[in-house]
């Protein structure tokens, strides 16, 4: 893990220094870095079994309390690393894949359609808007809130996305993390609340079984 860690932070420096960082969604486990094309070769590590032991993705579910029904959209969500186990979970509502890397948004709809997964949608959102086609009842950012550049703006334009009691739900990587981007690229769950409260939210809930990262619920 910690060989991978240290080849991924040379990849996000490497990547800087050859251009521009330009703002693009993906859930990124272990890097800062901002080109995501090339799906089937990301899916190695956004999907990578090892990532489950502290990513834990059925107890982060759980803990967001969501009814058969519910209509979820993952903000990032990459090549589906959330976004597919939501659909299985949720047989009676809907999932959103947001994200703004065209070869992500393709590649999770040839999943979503190879997995049968007819109420997971993949969508491809911008810097300034998830482009959802209704509103939800919960958006979802894991590993990815770090990424949005003007994030009071957003959070603002994301409050006509929400249903009435929706809810938004922020995963990312703790400031004392072994695992994830440099520190140069986190974003301190302080930040995070003081981000969402000129937004006008409120946190809501705060859970702390993740080893690597904060997870908060907002409304």
């Amino acid at each position: 893990m910690k060989i991978l860690n240290h080849f991924f932070k040379n990849l996000f420096v490497f990547a800087c220094l050859s251009g521009p960082c330009s703002f693009v969604f993906a859930q990124t486990p272990h890097t800062h870095q901002h080109g995501f094309t090339g799906a089937e070769q990301w899916a190695q590590v956004f999907d990578d079994p090892a990532r489950d032991k502290w990513q834990k993705p059925h107890q982060v579910i759980q803990s967001l309390g969501l009814k058969p029904d519910s209509i979820v959209a993952d903000i990032g969500s990459g090549t589906g690393y959330f976004a597919i186990r939501l659909a299985h979970m949720l047989n009676k509502g809907t999932v959103y894949g947001v994200d703004a890397e065209p070869d992500m948004v393709k590649y999770l709809s040839n999943r979503a359609q190879k997995l049968g997964l007819t109420n997971l949608y993949s969508i491809q959102g911008t810097a300034d808007s998830p482009q959802l086609p209704k509103k939800v009842d919960l958006v979802l950012f894991v590993d990815v809130f770090h990424h949005i550049a003007d994030r009071v703006k957003y959070l603002t334009a994301l409050r006509n996305t929400l249903n009435p009691g929706g809810r938004i739900a922020v995963i990312d990587f703790r400031m004392d993390s072994t695992v994830g981007p440099p520190a140069a690229g986190r974003i301190a769950p302080g930040q995070v609340i003081d981000d969402f409260k000129k937004s006008g939210y409120s946190v809501v809930q705060e859970y702390d079984f993740l080893p690597n990262q904060y997870f908060l619920i907002f409304q």
